[in-house]
Parts: C-alpha cells; structure tokens; sequence
C-alpha cells in the first residue's frame, strides 16, 4: 500500500531480489499514475486501487491483463480481494489506520512504515493482532532495530528502551533562525531521503514524538521506560537496556532496504545485495541529549503518550493539517507547533476510547486546526 512512493519502491526492489519467494498481489497509488503504470507492467498483480482510477494508459494495462481496478478508497476491498499474506503498509497519515486494522483482524503479518495508525488507535491495533495471531514487524528503521535487539528475549529483562534521533536538519540551527526557513530548506535531511511530510516531522522532531507512541504500543512499554537520544551519524538505529545494565544496539547502513527486506523475511537472514557497513570510516559516535526548548513538539508528544485516551490521536491530526499547510506556504514554521499545541490544550481528552471515539477525536482535531488557519 503506497507503491510509489519511498518506501513502497525500496520495497519493489527488494522484492525483486526473491522472484521465487514473493509475488506482488496489489498496488495502491495516490496520484503517482506514471510510476504505478510500470510497476502494474512489471508485477502484474491481482489489483491496483488509485486515486481517479489514474490516466488512459493505466486503465488500458488494467483492462489488458484482467486486473481488478479499485479507487484508493477501497483498499479495505483490495486487501480482502487479494487475500494476501503481508501487507507493506507504507501510506503516510491516519489514512493507513482502517487498512492496517483489516489486515490484522484476518491474520495477516502487516509491515508498517506508517506511524500514525498506531499512534491514534495503537492499542486496539495491536489488541487485534493478538487475537487473530497477525504479526507485526515494523519497517521503519528505529522501531526495527529495537524489534531486532528484542528478538528471541524474555521482555521480563527489558529495562528501557532509546530511541536515536538524526537531530534531522535544524540540528544545528539555532531557533531565531526557525521563522524564515523555507520549505526548500526544511526537506533537505541530512541522512534519509523520505517524503516531504515525515521530513518535516523530522525537522520539528514531531517525528520521533510519533515514534515514542509508536514503540510503546509495539512493544508494551511505559513511557517512563523509553528514552530518546540524538545521535547525528544515525549509524546505531536503536538501543535496548536490558534489567542487568547491558545495552544492546543495531547497526546498520542508511539503507531503508535492509529493515524492509527483514519484515518480508523474517525469522530468516537474507542476503540483502548491499555492501556491508565499514565500521573503520565510523571515526566517532557522538551522542546529545534532545533539545526540548527548540524542539517543543518532542515534549508535547511525550505529554500525550503520558496522558493517552484520544490525545495522541488529536495531536496526531493537528499536525497532519498544520504540516500539510506548511508545505503549501499557508504557515511558517514556528506555526506547525504553535496550531498543534492549541488543538491539544482545548481538547477534552477521552480515556480508553472505542474506534468511533478516535475518528470523532481525530475529525474534531482537524476542524479546530483548520479554524485556526482561517
């Protein structure tokens, strides 16, 4: 799901590497007709959903090979016509929530490079899963590594989780400069090549505030046990303390292949194809504490997580809009926090909400964000 974008082309490539393994069933696209046309021409799957059922030339392929077409807001429809055995979820926002859900409630093992789903409905996602026996084995590359340095481990001796952070690209930006950044500026990260919304994130550190929900619903940790460190070379991806003070920690090339190709096959350790790490040009490993003062939304997240009932899920859709607005010259970008933080503080927070309780938080989230626009 998001076949066009980052993630879901790393994906296609790795997938290429394994013809006798893996067979792409389905492709989702939003609007990225160009793309997902060669990829329907190379993969051949069962079904493709796209916005506006896409261009001339995708419906003629479509038609050609006999493949069941569906509009982007039927993936629902396309996982259950499909019936696959993994789901790579890697559309961005609250979009992916209602995909995610259905896969794991017919058992199917759900690849997420998707933060949000779970940040909003985290624990009846991952409630689902345990009942319908579906594995979930995050892409992204931090919640990886913890899943990979927890692997095989009694989580009785986990002591703490640590999250690294890159610092993204204002690390060394001091916040007088923050208000005339342009958007140009902000989508030049340092170490990862992502889409321009994750990138923004990345610039407020929103994106590791949605990370530190995301890594206490996927593994069962309080937040008082997770801890995020930046750690600019971003060659150790995560850490996990253990209860005797031992710490251990994945490493690994900037490479979003290599976490995608352990989600598609695993428990078994494939050659990747890539050239291993060279730890001789990885001179230094420094590491700093978060800075909280420029970087408010880190705290904010951590506030939420804290709190949780439909806070995270409010936080989550206020920043969606506000990020959205700031890709569209609407905002500067002080004011992506500033419109998050006023949704947060007026919500009145629902503890341990149902599914409808998250999507009328999340509606009323986005219709206040919106009111302060105007």
């Amino acid at each position: 799901l998001g076949s066009t974008g980052s993630i879901g082309v790393n994906a296609l490539a790795v997938i290429s590497r394994f013809p006798d393994r893996f067979r792409v069933v389905g492709l989702t696209a939003n609007n990225n007709i160009e793309v997902l046309t060669k990829q329907v021409r190379r993969f051949r799957p069962v079904a493709v959903a796209v916005s506006h059922r896409g261009s001339e030339d995708l419906r003629r392929e479509v038609r050609t090979r006999g493949i069941q077409f569906f509009d982007v807001s039927e993936i629902c429809s396309l996982i259950e016509h499909c019936r696959p055995d993994i789901v790579i979820l890697a559309i961005s926002g609250s979009s992916a929530l209602e995909p995610f859900l259905v896969s794991v409630q017919r058992g199917i093992r759900v690849a997420p490079a998707n933060k949000e789903a779970l940040v909003m409905a985290g624990e009846i996602i991952m409630r689902e899963a345990r009942t319908n026996g579906a594995t979930v084995i995050p892409i992204d590359s931090e919640q990886s590594a913890i899943f990979q340095c927890l692997e095989g481990r009694n989580r009785e001796a986990l002591q703490r989780i640590i999250l690294t952070a890159s610092g993204g690209p204002l690390y060394r930006v001091p916040r007088s400069g923050f208000r005339n950044l342009r958007v140009s500026q902000i989508l030049r990260h340092p170490r990862w090549k992502m889409g321009k919304k994750i990138t923004v994130d990345s610039a407020t550190l929103m994106n590791k505030g949605l990370e530190v929900i995301e890594a206490k619903m996927l593994f069962g940790v309080p937040m008082d046990r997770i801890d995020v460190i930046v750690h600019p070379q971003a060659v150790i991806h995560s850490m996990v303390e253990l209860r005797d003070g031992s710490i251990l920690a994945q490493l690994g090339v900037t490479d979003m292949r290599l976490p995608i190709q352990y989600a598609l096959t695993y428990p078994e350790r494939c050659d990747s194809g890539l050239a291993a790490m060279d730890l001789l040009k990885c001179r230094q490993l420094t590491f700093d504490r978060p800075d909280l003062v420029r970087f408010p939304a880190l705290s904010l997240a951590f506030d939420c997580a804290r709190r949780g009932g439909t806070l995270p899920c409010v936080m989550n859709a206020a920043n969606e809009v506000a990020v959205n607005s700031f890709l569209e010259g609407r905002l500067n970008f002080l004011q992506i926090y500033a419109i998050v933080e006023k949704v947060v503080s007026k919500h009145k927070n629902v503890p341990r909400p149902g599914l409808s309780q998250i999507w009328a938080a999340d509606a009323w989230a986005r219709e206040e964000s919106r009111s302060y626009l105007k």
